[in-house]
């Protein structure tokens, strides 16, 4: 069976966890989702306080090559152990989720167009584009409400990393992307679009 692999990207915010959330709805039974953020590398050594002051929208913040290998292993029809991420503690998990390897493979992160090599390995490239007041509001509810941070340390991560990291590393390569989807992931006609374009590439494939 051949494999179409979605990529789902956009700034902190932006809807694109929404969207890829929806369009696992949409193909439910021959579709499996996998999120960026898995794959953060993980430390111990490091004491949590100085963890905590790491760029974490930076590509180094990745551990990228692992992504890579487990999505030519999911083309290839074989599961993977996805590691899984404790955001409190800026630390992997012991526990590892199995994934299956399914029809149509959707990943989500917002830094998966910037690196080339995970780039090309995608059939279809979505940009999910959000004005940035309104993904900063989120990123506070999200993680004041979620992962039990602070509002200064939101606020500080922000300004100090955030926002400069998207500018560089995330906004810059939207221009790689197959669809531009504004106004977040709750965009009808956009979601519409995108199930047209896979369906297509499924019947290519």
């Amino acid at each position: 069976m051949n494999r179409v692999i979605i990529g789902i990207c956009g700034g902190t915010g932006s809807g694109k966890t929404t969207l890829a959330q929806k369009i696992y709805n949409e193909f439910n039974a021959c579709a499996t989702l996998i999120g960026m953020d898995s794959y953060y590398k993980s430390d111990p050594s490091i004491p949590l306080v100085e963890r905590a002051k790491c760029n974490y929208d930076h590509p180094d913040a990745f551990e990228t090559e692992l992504l890579i290998k487990h999505l030519k292993e999911l083309k290839k029809g074989n599961a993977v152990d996805v590691p899984q991420y404790d955001y409190c503690n800026h630390l992997r998990k012991n526990e590892c989720i199995r994934v299956e390897s399914k029809q149509i493979i959707i990943i989500e992160g917002i830094l998966l167009l910037e690196n080339i090599k995970l780039c090309n390995m995608l059939d279809i490239k979505i940009y999910v584009d959000t004005d940035a007041d309104v993904r900063i509001l989120r990123r506070i509810m999200r993680d004041v409400n979620e992962r039990g941070r602070s509002l200064d340390s939101v606020v500080n991560q922000y300004q100090s990393t955030v926002k400069p990291m998207h500018e560089q590393f995330v906004e810059p390569y939207k221009r790689r992307a197959d669809i531009i989807v504004p106004q977040g992931g709750h965009n009808a006609v956009a979601l519409d679009v995108i199930k047209s374009c896979i369906n297509h590439k499924l019947q290519e494939k």
